[in-house]
């Protein structure tokens, strides 16, 4: 069984180095993605937040790595690597799929009797509660090309090249199939502030999903709307930055 050190080596990416730093910040991709997406906030945010940022199996440097197509099994692994950061306040961010896996995660904290997250932003995701029959992962190979197109969340030149196609496919689809059968439990709430983000104009989820995260928390919820679609994070990457530095600011984080 791998040790707690190299469990956290496979799974975490810290692309600055912040030992200094007052509060750590996790960052867990959408379907399809890797952690590479949140180098540039981890830059923004060093020295004073430490960005770890998850890699998933099955893509860039573990693309040789067998997929985990069950989220509650995918949470479960994360959470294990992350386990002993127990240091620092620690507050999880997530982006479409990484959002269900953040806050599961975040439930994962409380039932082991550590500190719930500082805070939890999801993003671009509606509430566990709201549930739509999506079977993305059941189409061919075009049409989840079509569908990460229509989304705007991977390069054209990418989604053009047949042998990078080849290669990503395979956790795409794994990543889709793991969200779309994804199941809450009614019966866990946290415990921790929770704030969400949503692009006004995201196809996949509207205002009133986001709005319902409220329902899955006992702490404060909020609701953050920019101008965007699914990715409105990219065009709006510096006021999403800003507002976690913010929201951050009461673990030593200017704003």
């Amino acid at each position: 069984m791998p040790q707690p050190a190299e469990q956290f080596e496979r799974w975490i990416r810290r692309f600055h180095p912040a030992p200094d730093s007052r509060a750590r910040l996790v960052c867990l991709p959408h379907a399809g993605g890797s952690a590479s997406f949140f180098f540039p906030v981890s830059k923004a945010l060093a020295p004073e937040v430490e960005v770890l940022a998850v890699q998933y199996p099955g893509r860039q440097d573990r693309r040789h790595e067998p997929n985990v197509s069950g989220l509650p099994d995918l949470a479960d692994r994360i959470f294990a690597a992350l386990r002993p950061l127990d240091d620092r306040p620690l507050a999880l961010f997530g982006h479409s799929m990484g959002a269900v896996l953040a806050y599961e995660i975040a439930l994962r904290m409380q039932d082991s009797g550590l500190p719930a997250p500082v805070r939890l932003f999801v993003s671009g995701r509606r509430a566990p509660s709201r549930h739509r029959d999506e079977r993305v992962h059941l189409r061919s190979d075009a049409q989840i090309v079509a569908e990460i197109r229509m989304l705007s969340g991977t390069d054209a030149a990418v989604l053009a090249d047949p042998e990078v196609l080849d290669m990503i496919m395979p956790a795409v689809r794994s990543d889709y199939r793991a969200v779309e059968t994804y199941r809450y439990d009614p019966g866990r709430m946290l415990d921790c502030p929770v704030t969400v983000l949503t692009g006004d104009s995201d196809p996949r989820v509207s205002i009133d999903e986001a709005a319902a995260w409220e329902v899955h928390a006992t702490g404060p919820t909020e609701l953050q709307l920019l101008p965007g679609g699914h990715f409105f994070l990219v065009d709006q990457s510096e006021r999403v930055i800003g507002l976690v530095a913010e929201k951050l600011g009461g673990q030593g984080v200017g704003t």
